[in-house]
C-alpha cells in the first residue's frame, strides 16, 4: 500500500443506499459519504419487490461523485439472500423480490420437513429464517422466470456484473442462501434437490 489508499465503498441497507470514500493510511483512516439515495421496495401485482434498475442509478451516481478522488477498488455491500435471475444471455429476469415477500410463508416449512431441521442446518449451518433464499427459490418453482434462468446472483454480486461483466458469488454473501455446504464452503447439489431446483 502507498503512503495513503482510497477505495469506495457501496453500501445498499433496506431503506437507502450511499457511496463512501475511504482514504486508509499508516495512521489514517478518513470516511466521506459522497452520495446518498432511497432504496424504496415496489409493491407489484407478483410481490414485494426492490427497485434494483434505482439502486444501480444511485450507485452510479455515487460512484460518480467518488471518480475525481481517484479510488483503486469499489466494494459493494448489501443486505443477503435477495436475488436476480439471468438468462443465458446474462439478462435479468424480472425484478428481484424482497425478503420480506409472503411466498415463502408455507413454503419454508415444507422445505425443512422433508429434508429435516438438523440435516438441514448440519450441511447449511444457518438459522432458519423463512426468507433464506434455499426457500425463496422453492417458492418460485414453477414461475416461467425460474425455468428460463441460467444462473443466480445475489444483489451486490448482480450489482458488480453490470458494472464489470463478470459473474461471480462472494462467499460470505452465498453463505446465507442455505444453499452453500458448510464444510466444503461449495454449492450443495443437495440442498438445491431440496428446494426443488436445478443446481
Amino acid at each position: 500500500m502507498s503512503h495513503s489508499d482510497v477505495f469506495a465503498a457501496v453500501d445498499l441497507g433496506a431503506s437507502s443506499g450511499r457511496v463512501v470514500v475511504g482514504r486508509i493510511g499508516p495512521d489514517e483512516l478518513a470516511l466521506t459519504e459522497v452520495h446518498r439515495f432511497p432504496n424504496r421496495p415496489l409493491r407489484l401485482p407478483s410481490g414485494l419487490h426492490w427497485d434494483i434498475g434505482g439502486l444501480y442509478h444511485g450507485m452510479l451516481d455515487g460512484l460518480r461523485a467518488a471518480a475525481p478522488r481517484a479510488p483503486r477498488s469499489i466494494g459493494i455491500d448489501s443486505w443477503a439472500v435477495d436475488y436476480g435471475l439471468l438468462d443465458a444471455g446474462g439478462a435479468l429476469l424480472g425484478l428481484p423480490h424482497h425478503y420480506r415477500d409472503s411466498r415463502t410463508d408455507t413454503v419454508a416449512p415444507a422445505v425443512v420437513e422433508r429434508v429435516g431441521a438438523a440435516d438441514l442446518y448440519a450441511r447449511n449451518g444457518l438459522q432458519f429464517l423463512p426468507f433464506n433464499t434455499i426457500f425463496q427459490l422453492a417458492g418460485a418453482r414453477g414461475t416461467p422466470q425460474l425455468r428460463s434462468a441460467e444462473s443466480l446472483l445475489l444483489v451486490p454480486d448482480l450489482l458488480a456484473y453490470w458494472l464489470t461483466g463478470e459473474r461471480g458469488a462472494e462467499v460470505t454473501n452465498a453463505s446465507t442462501t442455505g444453499l452453500l455446504d458448510v464444510a466444503t464452503r461449495r454449492w450443495s447439489p443437495e440442498l438445491a434437490d431440496a428446494a426443488g431446483i436445478d443446481p
